[in-house]
């Protein structure tokens, strides 16, 4: 690779380099400082002035991100050094850049990460061919057949591509169609939040560079959006020189490079990121200094600005007066035959997607807090309620619940109008609208924090869903005001910059040569502050938005999209709630839940360890489901140990893992040792009963052998209770000795039903009688009534889900009592061979 970049950028293609930088970097530099003085002068006027307008309803938060992470998790990434995939971690910080390591233990200890990726405009892409036809167009004269795979193979189907048109491209892919589609909301995210790298509470330094990169590109007839204003400042003007001089560059150096043709792609894709990384590190060297030099005059034009505010005014007003009628006439002929009939079908086209996806919002905020609201329902503690407030407090920055809010936008369509009017593409409204969005987001959700910890502030415990739905419905009343004062904003803003480069370009030629004589009417003190091209656009300016504000105005009226007219003010619905912006942040976890309880044992070691445990992660970790291959390094929940999972009695199921480990305690006994000792020491739970249901029938019978003596003693004193209840019923009708002679007649019998039932069923005879013996009965009459034959026999199969067979409750003393005559005849035809024996009880009991 090194080899490549110093055979084709030699000494003489570097200095090229270096000219063609410096000759932009001068003319923006002198357009930069004319545009300084202005900008400050209308920034000092703003102050004293004030601009009017409506008031937002919404509180703001000043730091979202404080202490918080975007997201992190280990996929594979092709490795341009060896040609191979790796495992990589990533890990994405509040400022959106992604930082790759070569494993998690990397990041964990603190160790500097392989790379960072600044995603300002870069593409996402989910499929190799996409990122095939947008290859083929950085060499015009070399293509590559659809569907062929480039100079690379995926190593899964799932890839990841973010493609850049100067910068080098970056290949990722993991293992789900689930991950990729998190990953890639997680990587639009950080595309969307790099794009848009001017602060707009810089009010002096953002306007200046922004009038000045557009006139540059006007002074070199580009009109209209340019969809690689995106990122910091001296990527701007990197991407503003690389639009000229990679055709350049591409025309001395393509016709040498050398290979088949997926080759010459790849080399000439590294020899476009060198150079774009030389022209960015002089653009920045260079625009530093141009600041600095700005910033060092900035308190003498302060200065003049407050001694002479009234008469630059009134020098301005009347240049003005006298650019209207030169540039009046024309501009209004242009706007209705060129303008007019456009305005309404490009704000329907604006205001449908525009608002769907703001109503997303607010269904997403609405179902949020009321999923809140039934979890807190049964369960309403504060520990629950801090929990679920940590989410619902980075709701806004969270990409995958905000994916879909953002994919109503993505449907924004200027069919037909991007070639009339110079609309390169509407990927500048739809990133502009979906910034919109999460920050509307990010203010109701701040709102109704400072609302709802204002409203449990010093009460113990109360009905939390009350106290969230009273907040809920104040921040949603205010989220509707607020979100139709911003779309109409953003509307009126998008169709100025659709509007506006036409115009000028339009009138451009025939304005532009009268209009240096206006400069001999302002006085050369305040020739920094009045420029005769600033006034000039804003009189066409003027012109045209008369008719966008009616046009807005008018879908105001008619409640499309449910947007508000102005007349409509929310003028101190609140009056004290700016007052709660003024709070510190809420931490939920650390006031509500159980954050510092948590911290207390990673309060050990180094200090920036410590700092990166405490950043909580806005996005959840991945965690694969089914038999799809995990990659390495890739966190999981821990499974506990066997031995550390509690039993419960209400769970029926075999556990074969602890008959195993029972059989290795008794190395020298058997599986049917291990089963008696654990009949001896402890009670039966419902496993080992199923341990024995599952058992071989030849077990069963050698339990049933030996536990016959214990059935020949329990048969023995029932039958003798039986006997003595009998007597006393018949002693009535019929003579004591008749009924001892019918009731010896009946003993001899060989074999009974219910003797039948118990040998069909050997393992349930053996299992009733084990479980009533291995819990001791307080007495004998509770022997007695714990296991009789008419219990097995009603119920010979089912098992019983809860060990009771030692306790008698009142419903089986009823049900004996309707079925006595059914137990008697059961329990006097029980074997012949213990006839004499219950005899001679029964002659005892008497």
């Amino acid at each position: 690779m090194g080899d490549l970049i110093s055979t084709h950028l030699d000494e003489a293609k570097r200095e090229i380099i270096t000219a063609r930088t410096g000759e932009l970097m001068g003319e923006f530099g002198r357009l930069y400082e004319q545009q300084y003085a202005v900008a400050l002068f209308n920034k000092m006027r703003f102050d004293i002035e004030g601009g009017g307008g409506p008031q937002n309803q919404l509180l703001h938060r000043k730091v979202p991100l404080k202490n918080k992470s975007i997201f992190s998790g280990a996929l594979f990434q092709y490795l341009e050094e060896n040609k191979k995939w790796r495992n990589r971690f990533l890990f994405i910080p509040d400022s959106y850049n992604i930082n790759y390591y070569e494993n998690k233990q990397a990041h964990d200890r603190g160790l500097h990460p392989k790379g960072t990726i600044n995603c300002a405009g870069y593409r996402v892409l989910t499929s190799m061919e996409e990122y095939l036809e947008l290859l083929n167009t950085s060499l015009p004269g070399v293509k590559a057949k659809v569907g062929s795979s480039p100079f690379l193979k995926c190593a899964t189907q799932f890839p990841l591509i973010l493609w850049h048109p100067y910068a080098c491209h970056y290949y990722f892919c993991v293992v789900t169609e689930k991950e990729q589609q998190k990953w890639n909301a997680v990587f639009q995210d950080c595309v969307r939040h790099t794009n848009n790298g001017l602060p707009e509470e810089c009010k002096v330094q953002t306007p200046t560079f922004t009038d000045a990169v557009r006139l540059y590109r006007q002074a070199h007839g580009h009109y209209g959006t340019w969809e690689m204003m995106c990122g910091t400042p001296p990527q701007i003007l990197a991407n503003l020189v690389m639009e000229t001089l990679l055709p350049e560059m591409r025309d001395l150096i393509t016709p040498k490079l050398k290979g088949k043709m997926h080759e010459k792609q790849r080399n000439w894709m590294l020899i476009s990121d060198a150079v774009y990384g030389l022209v960015q590190s002089q653009t920045q060297a260079q625009y530093e200094a141009v600041v600095q030099s700005c910033e060092a005059g900035r308190p003498p034009l302060e200065t003049t600005i407050r001694t002479d505010m009234d008469q630059i005014i009134t020098s301005k007003e009347h240049v003005t007066s006298k650019i209207r009628t030169l540039v009046l006439p024309k501009a209004e002929k242009l706007l209705k035959v060129s303008i007019q009939p456009y305005i309404s079908s490009i704000l329907d086209a604006l205001m449908e997607p525009t608002s769907r996806g703001f109503f997303e919002v607010r269904d997403l905020f609405f179902r949020e807090l009321v999923d809140m609201s039934k979890n807190l329902l049964n369960d309403g503690n504060k520990e629950k309620l801090g929990e679920h407030m940590e989410k619902i407090s980075m709701l806004a920055f969270h990409p995958v619940k905000m994916q879909s809010c953002y994919e109503k936008v993505e449907t924004l369509s200027l069919e037909g109008l991007q070639q009339r009017f110079d609309v390169s593409s509407p990927s500048v409204f739809v990133q502009r609208a979906q910034i919109l969005m999460r920050e509307q987001m990010d203010d109701a959700v701040y709102t109704f924090e400072q609302l709802l910890h204002q409203s449990l502030e010093g009460k113990e415990q109360e009905d939390f869903c009350k106290t969230i739905q009273r907040c809920q419905d104040r921040v949603v009343k205010k989220f509707d005001y607020d979100s139709s004062t911003v779309r109409k904003k953003f509307f009126r803003e998008a169709l100025l910059q659709i509007f506006i480069p036409y115009m000028l370009k339009q009138l451009t030629p025939s304005c532009s040569a009268e209009l240096p004589r206006f400069q001999e009417l302002i006085f050369e003190d305040f020739s920094r502050f009045i420029l005769v091209e600033n006034i000039s656009e804003e009189v066409v300016l003027h012109t045209v938005m008369k008719d966008i504000m009616m046009a807005v105005k008018e879908a105001a009226v008619q409640r499309r999209h449910n947007l508000y007219r102005d007349s409509i003010v929310l003028t101190n619905s609140d009056p004290n709630l700016h007052l709660l912006g003024e709070n510190p942040p809420i931490d939920w976890a650390e006031e509500y839940g159980e954050g510092l309880e948590e911290l207390d044992g990673e309060n050990t070691g180094d200090p920036e360890v410590q700092k990166r445990r405490r950043m909580k992660q806005v996005v959840s970790m991945i965690h694969i489901e089914g038999n799809a291959s995990v990659l390495p390094n890739e966190s999981c929940l821990e499974v506990p140990a066997v031995d550390n999972i509690p039993e419960e009695e209400t769970e029926v199921r075999s556990d074969t893992s602890l008959s195993q480990k029972s059989e290795k305690q008794v190395p020298n006994g058997t599986k049917e040792d291990v089963n008696k000792n654990a009949v001896d020491d402890k009670p039966p739970t419902n496993r080992s009963i199923l341990k024995e249901e599952e058992s071989t029938t030849e077990r069963s019978l050698q339990g049933t052998e030996s536990m016959s003596a214990i059935d020949c003693a329990i048969q023995e004193i029932e039958k003798a209770v039986q006997e003595v209840e009998h007597e006393v019923r018949t002693q009535k009708t019929a003579e004591s000795s008749s009924s001892k002679e019918e009731t010896a007649a009946e003993e001899v019998k060989p074999i009974s039903n219910c003797e039948e039932g118990a040998r069909l069923n050997p393992a349930d005879t053996n299992k009733d009688t084990t479980s009533s013996t291995e819990k001791p009965s307080d007495s004998p009459v509770r022997e007695m009534e714990a296991v009789t034959p008419s219990d097995q026999q009603e119920n010979p199969i089912a098992p019983s889900q809860h060990d009771d067979r030692g306790f008698q409750s009142p419903t089986n003393e009823a049900a004996e009592e309707e079925h006595q005559a059914g137990k008697e005849e059961c329990n006097d035809s029980e074997t012949g061979e213990d006839a004499g024996k219950g005899e001679s009880a029964h002659m005892d009991h008497q």
